[in-house]
């Protein structure tokens, strides 16, 4: 059994983060779901982004790494979008990371440190043309992340969606979200 603490996306903790979070438990593995944004959920991307750029996003990150602090050390990091912020700098930064998964974003390995740590494992997933992850340089910062690391896998969706794997949102594609459940299943029972 693997212990994940999950960050959610722009949107704040939706029933679509839970949903994903709900799978990962039946899986066996202990989830954890911090909540960023303090209680607020937004109807549209555009207004999480906003509310993460008036409260600030590297405040958003600190919480997230506050999150983190009283779980134990071998923990896997993950996140979505936004929440990928916290996953990957704790992934790089917090000594005992099991592992990370990176749902719709990725940053440069270099935002965090020199490469990525060698014993851990980690997992990107995007849709191939969802503007933010392929066209804003997610994309090729997964592509150098899994270029660099020891045990790195980046799955690519056909599609546009960016959260796409949230079933409370419009841009849910059950196919492409299946597929990634089971991914992640697998990643996580490896690391038993």
């Amino acid at each position: 059994m693997a212990e994940v603490v999950l960050f959610h996306h722009a949107q704040g903790l939706t029933a679509g983060v839970e949903a994903l979070a709900a799978e990962l438990r039946r899986a066996g593995h202990t989830v954890h779901l911090p909540d960023l944004y303090e209680g607020r959920t937004f109807d549209t991307l555009e207004q999480g982004i906003a509310y993460a750029s008036r409260t600030g996003f590297g405040t958003v990150m600190e919480r997230g790494v506050a999150a983190a602090q009283p779980l134990g050390a071998e923990v896997v990091y993950a996140g979505f979008s936004l929440g990928v912020m916290p996953a990957q700098r704790l992934a790089q930064t917090r000594p005992g990371a099991r592992g990370a998964l990176l749902f719709c974003a990725c940053l440069p390995v270099s935002e965090f440190g020199e490469a990525w740590p060698a014993d851990v494992p980690v997992q990107v997933h995007g849709m191939d043309g969802d503007p933010f992850f392929a066209d804003e340089g997610d994309l090729d910062a997964a592509r150098e992340l899994t270029a660099g690391a020891a045990h790195a896998e980046l799955f690519l969706y056909p599609g546009k969606e960016h959260l796409f794997a949230d079933s409370s949102l419009p841009s849910y594609d059950r196919a492409a979200t299946e597929l990634l459940t089971r991914r992640v299943i697998e990643f996580l029972d490896g690391l038993r």
